[in-house]
């Protein structure tokens, strides 16, 4: 006979020391994964697109409350109140309209004709977009298969070496040169979460923890990449690897002091070819199959754990793409922070693009827009650019919260439905 455990103060049923009454880590992750990616995947596009406004209202009030000159005309609240108003609406005008206009477009540039500098903005965008899409796919593709990958930050450190060494270390004709960088990037990523499908399917092995755990070797293992002599550029010290050739890398689409480049078409295309092999294949309906019922699945005679490792392989190459944004467009140098938080923004991209392909190309312009404004929203107002960042965790937390979303905006039975917009919609 087991030993009784004292009854449970939150059920009031009393445990034993059996395996029956354990919760080993990896299966409570499994089940709040699981419950996240079914709210995410069955939420509809009116929920996500009120997620973000009220994430904006938040920050709005965080803009006002900080703000010096709100709170200076809140010290004689009492005596002139419509001060204090003025103030916070001046304040939160001005910093959204700097974010916006730093995001899309510089209306005072273009109104004194300056073409090129008025469309800097957008050309920010799309250019810090790029590498968001491409590495929101690689967390996007395992959700559909009933995986979280929250490993694109290692997946694309590793790529970043594989790439890396192509562009600088082979000499090649233009356009092959690259292509065969991006391909070596594409494989090197591959490989690394395949490692995570593997184990996944032999072992059973949760997605969320060996994805941490390989996320950590894989940035460490550049790290010492970077210091070996067949890596490290000649003549420094710091761990920098040499510049790319030229021909290894993404040409400019427009130049004039623009950094957007081919990558961002590239981008554009994966999109397209994800969503194409995702709704149009085989392989496509066996993922998606695999995320709706695993058990189900198996016992329509799918080989569940193949499906999983094509997912991870496929999520790897993408994850390869999105590093090769920085090594082949921006950066034409591979660093230890090549990778930046694109790993972990991606899954922000692919949480507000409900894990569909277009979905994710909307949710990264987004978040690229964010990101691009938020440095003339601080230039031009000193509003702190941290205020997107709180951003992004707001909208995580409503995405993952909809019940509240729907209940801050009374969203109830018809009314709900009745918002449902674009019910197909990337999917």
């Amino acid at each position: 006979m087991s030993d009784e455990f004292p009854p449970d103060p939150s059920t009031g049923l009393s445990g034993s020391k059996t395996t029956d009454t354990l919760h080993p880590p990896d299966e409570l992750a499994g089940s709040l994964t699981e419950a996240l990616r079914r709210r995410v995947l069955t939420m509809n596009l009116a929920v996500t697109l009120l997620a973000v406004v009220l994430a904006l209202a938040i920050g709005a009030v965080l803009i006002a409350v900080s703000s010096p000159s709100v709170i200076e005309a809140a010290g004689y609240f009492f005596a002139r109140p419509m001060d204090t108003f003025s103030a916070i609406w001046n304040s939160v005008a001005s910093a959204y309209s700097a974010l916006f206009q730093g995001a899309l477009l510089d209306v005072d540039e273009l109104r004194e004709g300056n073409i090129a500098d008025a469309f800097y903005p957008i050309s920010e965008t799309l250019t810090v977009s790029a590498p968001l899409i491409l590495a929101g796919l690689a967390v996007a593709i395992p959700f559909r298969a009933g995986l979280f990958n929250i490993g694109a930050q290692g997946q694309m450190a590793f790529a970043a070496i594989g790439g890396g060494l192509v562009g600088f270390g082979l000499s090649l004709p233009a356009g092959l040169h690259l292509v065969a960088s991006l391909l070596m990037a594409m494989i090197f990523g591959a490989f690394w979460a395949g490692i995570v499908g593997f184990l996944k399917a032999k072992t059973g092995a949760h997605e969320v923890i060996t994805t941490i755990m390989l996320n950590y070797i894989a940035l460490f293992f550049l790290g010492w990449v970077l210091n070996q002599d067949w890596f490290q550029r000649e003549g420094r010290n710091d761990p920098i690897s040499p510049i790319l050739n030229e021909t290894a890398t993404f040409p400019l689409l427009f130049g004039g002091g623009l950094r957007i480049h081919l990558g961002i078409l590239v981008a554009l295309g994966a999109v397209i070819v994800v969503w194409w092999m995702l709704t149009k294949t085989i392989t496509g309906f066996r993922i998606q199959t695999v995320g709706a019922n695993s058990a189900a699945a198996r016992t329509a005679g799918m080989n569940v754990g193949r499906v999983w490792i094509i997912a991870m392989l496929w999520a790897g190459a993408m994850a390869g793409l999105a590093v090769s944004m920085n090594v082949n467009g921006t950066d034409k140098v591979v660093t230890a922070g090549i990778v930046g938080n694109i790993g972990f923004d991606a899954i922000t991209v692919a949480l507000l693009g409900r894990g569909s392909p277009f979905g994710v190309l909307g949710a990264g312009l987004l978040i690229g827009g964010l990101r691009a404004g938020g440095l003339a929203m601080q230039a031009s107002t000193g509003t702190p650019i941290d205020i997107v960042l709180v951003l992004q965790a707001l909208i995580v937390l409503f995405i993952a919260a909809p019940a509240l979303v729907r209940s801050v905006f009374r969203l109830r039975g018809k009314t709900a439905e009745s918002l449902t917009i674009a019910k197909g919609w990337g999917s």
